[in-house]
């Protein structure tokens, strides 16, 4: 069970404080991968790149421009996504394993990402549309099925999700397995998180769906508090439950099938990245929403540099990295689940 501080006033001037801390350390983070890489790219050369003196036939531009910033944005806008998604999930089921990833919601954006791939539909528009419809039957049928009217037992949805994961999971390597389109054969990386065909056009696409679900969740963070702390105490304090979790759960399905149709599954972030800014900021979501949600960019960030920079010149899929490090946390959350901080 996760509990809302509300003890400790929480300032506007705190909130931006630290907001601005972790938007510091975001860039730091992406200046270092902007020079992580196959290809040597030296703190001059990005200095030089942005101060706009690089010469652009100089390789170390094109490498900048063409390859780093797009993947390096991409990264940080579906770790943001994922992180925030993740916060929402843990506040409406309060339960602290709640995640995307682990409830089916990322597999059902991923299955319907395969279904338009199979019927033709362009990566533009078709496939992330599929994508977000799939996602948002996978919320549907995870309500359904372990919802009890408006309370939510969060054990049994959590079980139910693990189950809906292996489902679309087994779909989708079905259609892989039984497919002729090479470009589902080539999907199978992709599956894992691959970041590595990313451009601008998803990105122009992606921004703007995802600001403004930020901003519409981040509104509807004192109702979160409060939800948290019991439906029935939010209900008596004259919160519409009900319009709060159908509002946040449709704004979420629309923000992971748009992601997960660009990104492929990458799995923990929005499990790790909440638990960790929790622990050191607190569990008022009105700070909670942004610090996780950059926490999530500046974690994804570094995972995908690692992941392209690990087996140098060979990459692993970004959602290797996160399972690496997502499944032992997992492990740990489930055997300290009673602990103090696991409550913080």
């Amino acid at each position: 069970m996760i509990r809302t501080d509300l003890k400790r006033p929480l300032t506007l001037k705190k909130v931006l404080a630290i907001c601005l801390l972790m938007c510091l350390c975001l860039v730091l983070v992406m200046i270092i991968s902007l020079v992580l890489g196959t290809a040597e790219i030296s703190l001059k050369q990005v200095g030089a790149f942005f101060t706009g003196t690089l010469d652009r036939s100089d390789p170390a531009w094109l490498i900048i421009y063409k390859i780093r910033i797009p993947r390096i944005l991409l990264a940080g806008l579906v770790g943001f996504s994922l992180s925030m998604s993740g916060v929402v999930f843990q506040a409406l089921l309060r339960n602290p394993l709640a995640d995307p990833f682990i409830l089916g919601i990322s597999s059902g954006g991923a299955f319907g990402a395969v279904l338009g791939i199979v019927f033709g539909l362009s990566f533009s528009m078709g496939v992330p549309v599929m994508s977000f419809a799939s996602a948002l039957l996978a919320i549907y049928l995870l309500m359904r099925l372990g919802a009890r009217q408006m309370g939510m037992e969060s054990t049994t949805i959590l079980l139910t999700g693990v189950i809906m994961n292996a489902f679309y999971t087994s779909l989708i390597m079905f259609f892989i397995s039984t497919s002729s389109d090479a470009r589902l054969h080539t999907m199978l990386f992709w599956l894992y998180g691959d970041l590595s065909q990313s451009q601008i056009g998803p990105l122009i696409i992606a921004t703007p769906v995802v600001l403004v679900a930020f901003f519409l969740l981040y509104g509807l963070s004192r109702q979160l508090n409060l939800i948290t702390s019991g439906e029935e105490t939010a209900l008596q304090l004259g919160v519409e439950v009900g319009r709060t979790k159908m509002i946040c759960l449709l704004v979420v399905s629309l923000v992971i099938g748009l992601i997960v149709s660009f990104s492929g599954l990458i799995g923990f972030v929005g499990l790790i990245v909440p638990h960790l800014v929790r622990m050191a900021f607190g569990s008022d979501h009105r700070l909670l929403i942004p610090a996780a949600s950059l926490g999530g960019a500046i974690f994804l960030i570094a995972a995908d540099t690692l992941a392209r920079t690990l087996l140098s010149p060979n990459e692993l899929p970004v959602g290797v990295i996160t399972a690496f490090l997502g499944a032992p946390f997992f492990i740990y959350l489930l055997k300290t689940r009673g602990s103090r901080w696991s409550h913080a």
